[in-house]
């Protein structure tokens, strides 16, 4: 998978127009937190389960894990993860570009407003 495919991946949208609850500026900036919110705590979770096994093993000490300093290879590839990861983040940004570019979508709020219009 190239990097494009995996940022637009990341950044797929759902098919009709985003309800929103609150602001949506505020709603734009909880999306964005509770994405940060939800991957570092995978993260966490995984990080400590490899730590964890690695010390069991005796493969690696935690001191060698906090010294290990990344080749030119694994330098780039843990910067092409952020570029994946800040697309993650964003996504909501992307969305509503794409939704301002977007004409004719209609939020669930706005069908469900005008169906309460008629009874």
């Amino acid at each position: 998978m190239s990097i494009n495919d995996a940022i637009a991946e990341a950044g797929a949208k759902a098919a009709g127009k985003r309800p929103y609850f609150l602001d949506e500026e505020v709603e734009a900036v909880l999306a964005i937190t509770m994405a940060v919110a939800q991957e570092l705590a995978v993260s966490r979770q995984r990080i400590d389960t490899l730590e964890r096994l690695l010390e069991s093993k005796g493969v690696l000490s935690k001191s060698e894990i906090e010294s290990y300093a990344p080749d030119p290879a694994a330098a780039i590839e843990r910067g092409l993860a952020n570029q994946e990861y800040i697309a993650r983040i964003l996504r909501i940004v992307q969305q509503r570009n794409e939704a301002n570019q977007t004409t004719g979508d209609v939020a669930s709020e706005e069908v469900g407003n005008e169906i309460g219009a008629r009874e």
